[in-house]
């Protein structure tokens, strides 16, 4: 199961960092013009993509503090909330598929390794 995790979690991160960055690079026009939010929000969004990215690789590769890692899942989770929400509105029921997806990984990674992880309660 630990393995089956570690893949989980590195293909979260590609998507993660590459949907993070993308936000980050494209001018907020272009953002804007595909998502219905605020360039600001978006860059925002970004930002916390990029860096969820890093916490679902970073502490347990470093072996510094892994509790972060289920953290770092459970706050993509939030993420691919809103995404779906956003993609369903705007987009409709089969494009909303995909960000659910992501969005269960990313909780299934939040649960297991929350209850793995040596930091937690």
């Amino acid at each position: 199961m630990n393995r089956a995790l570690w893949v989980i979690q590195w293909l979260l991160a590609v998507v993660f960092l590459f949907a993070g960055a993308s936000k980050l690079i494209l001018p907020p026009e272009e953002m804007t013009r595909q998502v219905p939010l605020p360039g600001a929000f978006l860059r925002f969004i970004g930002v916390a993509e990029v860096m969820g990215a890093a916490g679902l690789l970073l502490p347990g590769l470093l072996h510094i503090r892994p509790g972060l890692t289920p953290l770092a899942a459970a706050g993509l989770v939030v993420i691919m909330i809103g995404a779906t929400t956003v993609t369903l509105l705007s987009l409709g029921v089969i494009q909303a598929l995909i960000p659910l997806a992501v969005g269960i990984l990313a909780a299934f990674v939040a649960y297991r390794r929350w209850w793995r992880s040596p930091d937690a309660g």
